[in-house]
């Protein structure tokens, strides 16, 4: 089954996909923050759609120590949001600790030569990769 992940920002949006052995994740691409709330979960649901994905993974901004702070609870209210709008397409919506994904995602850009704005452009959806590839590696083997 293919997974899809976002990576929620205040300005934009990351989205990656995994191959359909749910094996590895790749970067899809990143949806601009509009304004309005409702047209951006509906540009994400679109691009779930039309990537085939059974399953998606937003990612939840633990604090450090584990606790669900601000970011941590608009994530589960973002995910609550898209749960509703993907249940008629048979997709499920599901949450995974993301600490650390931009962080690394930053790093992984950086080591590429990805500077400046070059970065910025893909930073958010290099974060739902790492994020989608932990979540993946997390699951059990299938039988």
């Amino acid at each position: 089954m293919r997974v899809a992940a976002v990576d929620l920002g205040s300005r934009r949006i990351g989205v990656a996909v995994s191959d359909g052995s749910g094996t590895l994740a790749t970067p899809r691409c990143t949806v601009e923050r509009s304004g309005d709330p409702e047209a951006d979960r509906a540009r994400v649901v679109d691009v779930v759609v039309e990537a085939g994905a059974g399953r998606l993974v937003v990612g939840l901004p633990l604090s450090l120590d584990g606790r669900r702070r601000r970011a941590a609870v608009a994530a589960e209210s973002e995910a609550t949001a898209l749960r509703t709008l993907l249940a008629a397409r048979g997709v499920e919506v599901e949450t995974f600790d993301e600490r650390f994904t931009t962080v690394s995602a930053e790093r992984s850009l950086a080591a590429a030569g990805r500077v400046g704005g070059a970065r910025r452009k893909v930073v958010d959806q290099a974060a739902a990769a790492v994020l989608l590839q932990a979540w993946l590696d997390a699951q059990p083997p299938a039988r």
